[in-house]
């Protein structure tokens, strides 16, 4: 998103608020791995989520060919080519919506009901994927993947940044947004925020 913004000509500052950690055990992945075969559906819904499930794949010794019954979609086109490097091709990625919300549009194609479903993720997250194909009649093992955490950050120095204030601010997930209300507090955020034009993924 950066580089597409920069090459259009906009000047970008990156703030980093969410860091990527392992999960704090791997044993759910791995058993989930271990029966793959009960599952029908792999959804994935992050290029983190992908990197770490065939990282633990490798490690019990399979490839792509465990997922070769399983219809597989990625909740845009970026994790869609993350699992295009482990090579596996997307059975569906929504277009133009880029979150939970568009894979549930996706599947409407797919009758749902009494189907299994593997969703590896990050340990927060948004419910509404997993609910609704469970309201849908689906069987969801939703697992941790990996976790995020707020980086140490100077709250003066991202103050600093608004200083001008920019013209644009961009969201790319839900932990962004949480994590930078979470850094500033919420009467902070919401004064930095008030005269800039917010963008959100989702």
């Amino acid at each position: 998103l950066s580089d597409a913004l920069a090459k259009l000509g906009a000047q970008v500052v990156s703030i980093p608020t969410i860091e990527i950690r392992p999960p704090k055990s791997w044993q759910p992945l791995d058993e989930a791995i271990g029966r793959l075969q009960q599952f029908q559906y792999l959804l994935v819904t992050s290029v983190h989520g992908v990197r770490n499930f065939f990282s633990r794949l490798t490690l019990h010794g399979r490839d792509a060919r465990a997922l070769q019954n399983i219809k597989i979609g990625a909740i845009g086109p970026g994790t869609a080519s993350e699992l295009e490097k482990f090579q596996i091709r997307a059975d569906f990625v929504p277009v133009g919506e880029y979150a939970a919300e568009g894979l549930l549009d996706v599947l409407r194609a797919d009758s749902v009901q009494g189907k299994t479903f593997l969703i590896p993720r990050a340990r927060v997250a948004r419910d509404i994927l997993p609910e609704t194909l469970r309201k849908r009649g689906a069987q969801v093992e939703v697992v941790e993947a990996y976790h995020t955490i707020t980086p140490r950050l100077s709250i003066e120095h991202v103050k600093g940044l608004f200083n001008p204030s920019p013209s644009l601010i961009t969201f790319t997930s839900s932990s962004t947004a949480k994590n930078f209300v979470s850094l500033l507090g919420e009467t902070d955020a919401q004064s930095l925020l008030n005269n800039v034009t917010v963008a959100s993924i989702g």
